[in-house]
């Protein structure tokens, strides 16, 4: 899966030392990151390669996180060459872009990224926050509210019926391919009673015996997501919520479609029925 960067280790204690001259420096503009492209994949530029249109940068920057040495910041604001190799890409390259590290590191740099946009001001008394210089928050000094990074709960849901299992394609979404169910937890509920209510407000089932497979962090969403596997209780006639999904169908384990990647934990779950490992 995306976060699968081994031997690498992204460690994202918050530790704002300075940059130097051969950190990484990832810049956003709305959906889009600059990297360059090569025949090895993807990288980042250097704080040495930005700094002579940039004087500021060894002052306005964040701290990010470092995979084993190398260091990752946030520049919000820069001038570019305009002939520069580096070019603005949308973020979803990151899904299957090489090498994995850099991949995850820009994937969780942008998470990260919209925390800190979305929190510009405070949510209480609407003032500037300033950031906290021993840990990963935002402060207001004029009404004292804390903002710490926060994790949205979700669940992937593979409901099987003996060899069958149940995949769907969103509604109005980018992406078209088959999936499995999934919804956010709310409020007063546990994730395995989101597993129930999800699959009885998308497709109308009942499910039981609800098991835990394994979790992913899910930065495209600001999610993580816990995966569960669950059997049909009861009649298997499935009423769409066509608000939430375009179609949802029964699978038996020889014409699931082929899935190419690995990525996501929605595509491992579906694999592993597929091989006959559920």
């Amino acid at each position: 899966m995306i976060q699968d960067i081994e031997p690498y280790h992204l460690n994202n204690q918050y530790n704002p030392v300075p940059p130097e001259p051969d950190s990484f420096a990832l810049y956003y503009e709305e959906h889009t990151v600059l990297v360059r492209k090569t025949e090895e994949g993807i990288t980042f530029p250097r704080f040495r390669e930005l700094e002579r249109l940039n004087e500021e940068i060894y002052e306005d920057y964040i701290y990010l996180f470092s995979v084993d040495d190398q260091r990752y910041y946030l520049l919000q604001d820069i001038n570019r060459e305009p002939l520069s190799e580096f070019t603005m890409e949308n973020t979803e390259i990151f899904r299957t872009a090489q090498p994995k590290y850099h991949a995850f590191a820009g994937i969780t740099g942008y998470q990260l990224r919209n925390w800190y946009l979305n929190h510009k001001y405070c949510g209480r008394c609407g003032k500037l926050m300033t950031p906290d210089k021993k840990e990963r928050m935002l402060y207001c000094e004029n009404c004292h509210n804390m903002e710490f990074p926060k994790i949205c709960p979700a669940v992937i849901i593979g409901v099987t019926n003996g060899d069958k299992i149940l995949m769907s394609k969103y509604a109005g979404r980018a992406y078209k391919k088959y999936a499995l169910l999934a919804g956010f937890t709310e409020i007063g509920e546990t994730v395995e009673q989101t597993v129930a209510r999800e699959v009885m407000e998308e497709v109308g089932l009942k499910v039981k015996n609800i098991r835990y497979y394994k979790s992913q962090p899910w930065a495209f969403s600001d999610t993580l997501l816990m995966g569960f596997y669950c059997d049909l209780d009861g009649d298997d006639t499935i009423i769409l919520d066509q608000n939430e999904l375009a179609l949802a169908e029964w699978f038996s384990r020889e014409d699931i479609p082929e899935v190419t990647s690995m990525e996501s934990l929605t595509n491992e779950m579906i694999i592993r029925f597929k091989n006959g490992e559920v």
